[in-house]
């Protein structure tokens, strides 16, 4: 069908007003930015975007995320007109219970939804994360020999003023800017309006100059015009060595005859009359409601056809490609299956150093996982040392920089931006085909903690790897000693947080992420070394992965210890010496409260009988949250309070974490 400039312009208010209709009708929601951004939609998806509304997970699609997830109805208007499996019906249910049409986008919710987005600057992020993989995997299965591009993914990102506001969007183009992704474009909604009024209250740097001195290439086009729109995105997805940015200016609630370019078109619907005047304004019918005419119907079912018949030209070559380069094709399917061997577990608990500091210990089972599981990437913030990160492979790079650097290595160099790492690193599973992990202090997932939080929401297997985990680093003193962060990340529903305690636990925490994890999963690792943990007879590794498990026993013990991490040797030593001052002692390692919760309750009674009244948790941190598994009269020993600059030997004597100090409190308790 051809697009005339009058079906061109029915289409495209197709969107605006089925955005503004669901947000009325919900009473809720945004409309005035789905409104604003129709254009740039419409001549992105109908003339860019590589993708097949019957098949979300064909992995040679270009990816687009919206970013600013406020502006839900836009995505949820171009999945149905594009006929992605998402009815009429869900429109209508927008932001109702139980609806495909949620508030802001989820990930595997709604199908043709790339990210979870809403938190500002999170989208974009995860944007250059989804780049990144793109071009790890060309390096690894791209192919100079032909001229099919099997991984000629492009990623486009929609994104708000607010999202180049908040810091993490700084430091994710900071990266993207660094590794040269030509493969990325932003296109920025520049209407100059937030929910308190203009931009001009705050936002009055020069964004341009901004990503120009991190790499960036900058283009600018109005919003509205088609003709325009195409010129800056065919520039963009011309590449020249650089990602880049498109500044869009546009009208925030455009057709609205009293809203436009103002607050109140942001954050609450049109009003009926509004939407009538606006509906007058765009030549729209005033009902019904939830229009879509039929030479938009037709137009779009034409467009869907195209875009079906570039997939099947693409298959063909794919097909071709498969057959002159059978070990290429070979690594392509084994990196986008997502398998690992399924006796990795074995490997890594053989790799893993029985005692030492469990960061060391972890570094060692990293580097025999990265020899195991080729799709295994990862890195830290600058910490590498520190962390364990050393890896014994290349870095990740473009080619063009100093050093060894290609898109083919594996460790990954993120800088000192925690923010953005989390984030880039969900995007990089979000795109597939790779398996990443990162690391920093305990203390820093603070600044990551929005990442861990929607890696948990939208079922995300990433690995977050923190390192001096207590008091215990030590000299550095109270502002790098986390105390309240163990249970901190615990409390984050569908978060797997291990704290291993020996080698064996640092293993199988690597082969529970890697293995068995249905979400994320975090670990925290000591900077002082642990001794290895003597276990009782007829011990499987595979326990750990309970959460919770039997150390030592005894026949009726009159106390139970339970310890995590390096606190568990702790408990180790003063069972052993409660146990000559008589005490039958059993001692439990809980490495996951998470796992152990989700246990049967047989088990979890096997190991903690809930009518044992002599309960002991140790764990160097806040102590509240233990009394569910200690009850309200048990015995909580760990730290209600910021740490210290001291040796860690001086601090343990004085917080009473010394074998000595918890007989004495146990014993106490015990006679009290």
């Amino acid at each position: 069908m051809q697009l005339t400039p009058e079906l061109r312009t029915q289409a495209v208010n197709t969107i605006r007003m089925l955005s503004a209709d669901a947000v009325q009708a919900a009473n809720s929601g945004h409309p005035g930015a789905p409104m604003g951004q129709a254009d740039l939609a419409f001549v992105l998806w109908h003339e860019f975007l590589r993708f097949d509304p019957s098949d979300p997970a064909w992995p040679a699609r270009d990816r687009f995320v919206l970013s600013c997830g406020h502006a839900s109805m836009l995505l949820y208007s171009l999945l149905h007109l594009w006929g992605y499996d998402l009815p009429m019906s869900e429109i209508k249910s927008f932001r109702q219970w139980d609806a495909k049409t949620p508030g802001h986008p989820e990930v595997g919710h709604t199908p043709g939804v790339e990210v979870t987005t809403g938190p500002l600057g999170q989208g974009v992020a995860n944007s250059v994360g989804m780049a990144l993989a793109a071009r790890m995997l060309a390096g690894r299965i791209g192919d100079e020999e032909t001229s099919f591009d099997v991984m000629g993914q492009r990623v486009f990102a929609l994104c708000s003023d607010g999202d180049l506001m908040e810091g993490v969007s700084s430091e994710a183009a900071s990266m993207a800017g660094h590794w040269k992704l030509d493969n990325l474009v932003w296109l920025w909604d520049d209407n100059k309006i937030t929910i308190d009024g203009s931009t001009e209250l705050t936002f009055t740097e020069d964004v341009a100059k901004r990503f120009e001195g991190m790499g960036w290439r900058v283009l600018h086009t109005d919003g509205h015009d088609h003709d325009a729109i195409r010129v800056a995105l065919a520039h963009a997805t011309t590449p020249e060595g650089r990602p880049t940015l498109i500044v869009c200016r546009t009208h925030i609630g455009y057709g609205s005859p009293n809203k436009v370019d103002t607050s109140g078109a942001h954050g609450s619907p049109l009003g009926d009359d509004e939407l009538a005047l606006t509906k007058q304004a765009l030549g729209w019918p005033e009902s019904p409601r939830f229009l879509i005419p039929d030479a938009v119907k037709a137009f779009f079912s034409d467009a869907i056809a195209e875009k079906k018949t570039a997939r099947a030209a693409w298959d063909a070559g794919f097909a071709e490609w498969r057959e002159r380069r059978p070990d290429r094709a070979q690594m392509y399917d084994w990196l986008w299956s997502d398998e690992v061997p399924a006796g990795l577990w074995k490997t890594l608990v053989d790799a893993a150093p029985n005692k030492g500091a469990t960061r060391k210990i972890s570094n060692a089972v990293i580097n025999a996982a990265l020899q195991a599981v080729p799709s295994l990437v990862g890195g830290s913030a600058d910490l590498a040392g520190s962390n364990g990160m050393n890896l014994s492979h290349g870095a990740v790079g473009h080619p063009s920089r100093a050093g060894d650097a290609s898109f083919a290595g594996r460790k990954i160099h993120f800088g000192i931006r925690e923010h953005a790492m989390g984030a880039v690193t969900n995007g990089m599973l979000l795109h597939g085909g790779l398996r990443p992990f990162s690391g920093t202090f305990l203390v820093f997932s603070d600044y990551m903690r929005p990442a861990i939080r929607l890696a948990a929401l939208s079922q995300l297997r990433n690995v977050f790897v923190y390192t001096h985990d207590s008091i215990f680093l030590g000299e550095d003193g109270p502002t790098h000693q986390p105390v309240e962060h163990h249970w901190a990340l615990r409390t984050i529903p569908g978060l797997d947080y291990f704290r291993p305690a020996d080698g064996v636990e640092v293993a199988m925490t690597w082969a529970w992420a890697l293995q068995k994890a249905k979400g994320p999963v975090a670990m925290s690792l000591t900077r002082q070394d642990v001794p290895a943990i003597e276990r009782t007879e007829g011990f499987d590794p595979r326990d750990v992965w309970k959460g919770g498990y039997v150390v030592s026993d005894a026949v009726n013990p009159q106390v139970i210890l339970v310890g995590t991490g390096s606190e568990l040797g702790l408990c180790v030593a003063a069972a052993e010496q409660l146990g000559k001052h008589g005490v039958t002692t059993r001692v439990v390692s809980m490495p996951c409260v998470e796992r152990f919760e989700a246990q049967s309750e047989a088990y979890r009674e096997a190991v903690l009988p809930i009518k044992h009244r002599r309960i002991v948790t140790i764990e160097a941190g806040i102590t509240a949250p233990w009394k569910a598994f200690a009850g309200r009269r048990g015995l909580t020993i760990g730290l209600d309070r910021f740490g210290a600059s001291a040796p860690a030997e001086d601090l343990a004597e004085h917080f009473g974490f010394t074998p000595a100090a918890v007989v004495k409190r146990v014993r106490s308790w015990l006679e009290s």
